[in-house]
């Protein structure tokens, strides 16, 4: 590479460098700056990895600075390129679009069914109407939608594992409702209901039933008279029945187009107890449809969001408000969510059933796509509200990806994130003629100060690292050294060599003095060795394992012999 190239590279390299440690306000990354440097300078790419080591030294040379600093040398060099991003800063952006219809008073619901801990996608609700309830100063209801004790039978956990969730994502609820608690509020309104003749009792057969209805044929029992229908409707409240002998129907238009709109049912008998004691004595549940519908308008819900596949209930719940006189709410509905980068479907009871397998250990196995998971690899809940917020509430269906989620989390933890070694799958050298110790930099941010690692007779290197006969290597912040045999030799060479490409950086740890580490990852349990310093940091703080990636304590061991336990958060 020729110097002016060089020099050019440097110069859109350091303006880059410093738009992303200005903006972000924290350490610039390589990564961050390659991508716009390329984009903006084709002619860079056919240098591949001389680039990379030209944008390291300057990242390397801007992470040194002050921020008071940085932000003076951007003004200096590239005063357009700040002036466009303090005009940003200053403007207040919306990711979501504007709710329908009138929002001066804005009240929303996420009703989640307490049938286990919430997998991803299921942060997705409560990060919209969180950000819509801060955006119109609104308020946010939780409604746990638990009327169905046998099918999707409650976990009495879930209920606090899911506003332990909604906290962590950054909200809290203004109310918190138990469908189970209200099932007397529910049969009053299904008596106004069959009194307004907008209800009867059925006992035919589900099959018999289904038949008729796609066959457009009314129910034997659609005539009878709302005294028979409150005899027996207050018979199922009484638990007369058993599961499956009688239901409660709505009356709706038995020739409608779409036949899972004709006469749907709003009461059922079930026979299993409910978990939550104060429920466990009921017998007659509604459908969710019922239920839903009336504590929506019982308790001022102005907007609902729910899934594009459940249209149907809209229609279904507006014969009903029809009969109570009610108006129905604004609807927004949005398209199914996956997420990549995991092997397990989104599903509650896929991810329930590999736990019991012994597949996954636990809600919180770094391999399980759930919140839990997230929050013990250390990531920030607004990372994955930012993240949920930037796919909008279009009707088709998205995909979330976690390369988003983790952008959004490092512009957060890199700022705070102390620096170490850790060592995988290492090789042992001798380490002849070495310093006594190291002091390399805890964080870019000089004023953070230094940490210290003892250099021995002996140091460990990942075996990726381990240069050929003869060949040299820089360990990091302890100098050059040349491979003889089984021994690592200092060569008295400067910086310079790394600085030209001739020699590569890798990082070591002093063998007697290296802590055993296990880190868990999605791919699975990783053991390596770190630099002594890092047991001095705190259970649940993120650490950047240099060359490695981000990473949550979890745990620390007083006895060297049993390994620290972190959590991989991302590279």
């Amino acid at each position: 590479m020729d110097n002016e190239l060089q020099r050019a590279i440097r110069q859109a390299a350091e303006k880059h460098a410093l738009l992303n440690a200005v903006k972000y306000e924290s350490a610039a990354e390589v990564s961050a700056v390659m991508g716009p440097l390329m984009s903006e300078n084709p002619e860079f790419r056919s240098q591949g990895g001389k680039v990379s080591r030209v944008v390291s030294d300057v990242v390397e040379d801007v992470n040194s600075q002050t921020p008071t600093e940085r932000r003076a040398h951007l003004e200096e060099t590239a005063p357009e390129a700040l002036a466009e991003l303090e005009a940003e800063s200053d403007e207040p952006t919306h990711t979501l679009p504007a709710l329908p219809g009138d929002t001066s008073r804005v009240r929303m619901r996420a009703a989640p069914n307490p049938n286990g801990p919430w997998h991803i996608g299921h942060g997705r609700m409560p990060a919209v109407i969180g950000t819509y309830k801060d955006r119109y100063d609104g308020s946010f209801i939780v409604r746990f939608d638990d009327t169905d004790p046998e099918t999707k039978r409650p976990d009495l956990d879930a209920y606090d594992a899911i506003l332990d969730d909604i906290n962590y994502l950054g909200f809290e609820p203004d109310d918190v409702i138990y469908a189970s608690d209200r099932l007397e509020t529910y049969y009053e309104h299904a008596r106004e209901v069959i009194a307004a003749e907008g209800a009867y009792t059925c006992s035919c057969s589900g099959e018999h039933f289904s038949a008729l209805k796609n066959n457009a044929e009314p129910c034997p029992h659609r005539q009878k008279s709302v005294t028979k229908t409150q005899e027996e409707f207050e018979r199922m409240v009484a638990g007369e029945y058993t599961a499956g002998e009688m239901v409660l129907r709505i009356r709706t238009d038995i020739n409608h187009k779409n036949p899972a709109l004709r006469d749907w049912v709003g009461f059922r008998q079930i026979d299993t107890p409910h978990p939550r004691e104060s429920a466990s004595e009921y017998r007659c549940w509604p459908m969710l449809d019922f239920q839903s519908a009336i504590d929506d308008h019982l308790t001022g819900v102005t907007h609902i969001i729910r899934g594009i596949d459940l249209q149907d209930s809209a229609k279904r719940q507006e014969f009903l408000y029809d009969y109570l006189e009610w108006d129905y709410p604004e609807v927004v509905h949005w398209g199914h969510i996956q997420v990549d980068a995991y092997d397990i479907a989104l599903s509650t009871s896929t991810i329930k059933q590999e736990i019991e397998a012994g597949r996954l250990n636990g809600w919180g196995d770094p391999r399980a796509p759930t919140i839990q998971s997230l929050r013990r690899r250390g990531i920030k809940g607004d990372a994955i509200v930012e993240a949920m917020n930037e796919l909008g509430t279009s009707t088709n269906n998205v995909e979330l990806s976690m390369s988003s989620i983790y952008a959004n989390n490092r512009s957060q933890v890199d700022r705070d994130a102390d620096r170490y070694f850790m060592i995988r799958d290492g090789t042992t050298f001798s380490l002849r003629d070495g310093p006594p110790h190291a002091t390399p930099p805890l964080h870019p941010d000089a004023d953070r100060g230094t940490r210290t690692i003892p250099v021995g007779d002996s140091v460990q290197i990942e075996s990726a690292d381990v240069p050929q006969e003869g060949e040299r290597v820089w360990l990091k912040s302890l100098g050059c050294v040349r491979r003889t045999g089984d021994q690592l030799i200092p060569t008295g060479d400067e910086l310079e060599v790394v600085q030209s490409g001739a020699v590569d950086v890798i990082h070591w740890v002093d063998t007697e003095s290296a802590i055993p580490v296990e880190m868990h990852t999605p791919e699975g349990t990783v053991s390596g060795v770190a630099e002594p310093d890092f047991q001095q940091t705190s259970p649940d703080t993120v650490v950047q394992f240099e060359r490695i990636g981000f990473a949550r304590v979890d745990d620390h061991t007083e006895h060297s012999a049993r390994p620290s336990v972190v959590y991989w958060t991302h590279s």
